[in-house]
């Protein structure tokens, strides 16, 4: 069985949190487990772009940027750990919620037309970097 980019998100009350301790203690003796803290806030601001979580809407200089499911997904998957790199296996995984076996392309597509609409000049990318060799990571914009 494969795990590889699973993520998997609780919430719980006071009440329940020494029961889902215990319950990730266990499960962490088995598989290995990353924690990743959803943002506190319900916008993702940086230099000239803002996500607004609970609306599902992207402004760039204040102005809404119209993006597809897939294309809004990866940008906050991303933008959610700025600096951490993730290989598009990982972002495909994520995004698509499926396995991914020739995610390569499909990645690189959401990537690129992201990269259009978002960045100042999609030639010399600002937010979405590339890793060579790795994959992809969100930079501030700074």
């Amino acid at each position: 069985m494969r795990f590889v980019g699973k993520i998997i998100m609780l919430t719980f009350n006071d009440a329940e949190e020494k029961a889902i301790e215990k319950a990730i203690a266990v499960l962490a003796d088995m598989i290995p487990l990353e924690s990743i803290q959803p943002p506190q806030s319900p916008s993702l601001v940086f230099p000239g772009l803002e996500i607004r979580l609970h609306q599902r809407r992207v402004l760039k200089d204040g102005t809404d940027i119209y993006l597809t499911r897939l294309e809004y997904g990866a940008l906050c998957y991303l933008a959610a750990n700025p600096g951490r790199v993730f290989t598009k296996a990982q972002i495909f995984e994520a995004v698509w919620s499926m396995e991914s076996e020739s995610c390569q392309s499909s990645v690189a597509n959401v990537i690129y037309n992201l990269r259009k609409k978002i960045e100042p000049d999609s030639r010399k990318p600002t937010y979405i970097k590339t890793v060579l060799g790795m994959g992809y990571k969100f930079a501030s914009g700074e």
